[in-house]
């Protein structure tokens, strides 16, 4: 018997790894989360005696106010007409028990959160959350 030549050992059918290598990757994107798209061009305020949220929930509608004033949900900037038809509309689907949370930038105006909250409360949420840091860094 003859040893085998180096061609014939680098040689293989490497199909069966890749299509392993994209189910993997199919499997890890349909599992991730992609809900909670969170603004980092956002700096919160810094509450340490706040209540941690423990139960989240998925009709949830964050609203995202800027240092400028500007109205964004999921990085899509909105103006508050648009937030009162979209929180309107959310009400009609999921009740009047929609949960709001406003995350607001530390630098901006409480004018441009009046605004956004005015919003809701014409659409008819009368209870709204803000989202603050619980420490520096988090």
């Amino acid at each position: 018997m003859r040893p085998p030549k180096e061609e014939e050992l680098q040689s293989g059918n490497l199909t069966a790894m890749i299509d392993v290598v994209f189910q993997l990757i199919i499997f890890f994107v349909c599992t991730t989360n992609m809900q909670n798209t969170i603004d980092d061009r956002i700096n919160l305020a810094i509450a340490p005696h706040g209540v941690p949220v423990t139960k989240k929930d998925p009709r949830e509608i964050k609203i995202d106010v800027d240092k400028k004033g500007n109205i964004s949900i999921q990085r899509t900037y909105i103006s508050a007409d648009l937030l009162r038809s979209i929180v309107k509309k959310s009400i009609a689907e999921y009740g009047a028990d929609v949960p709001i949370v406003v995350r607001g930038d530390i630098d901006t105006r409480h004018t441009a959160i009046q605004n956004a909250m005015n919003a809701c409360t014409d659409a008819g949420i009368y209870k709204i959350k803000f989202s603050v840091l619980k420490e520096k860094g988090k």
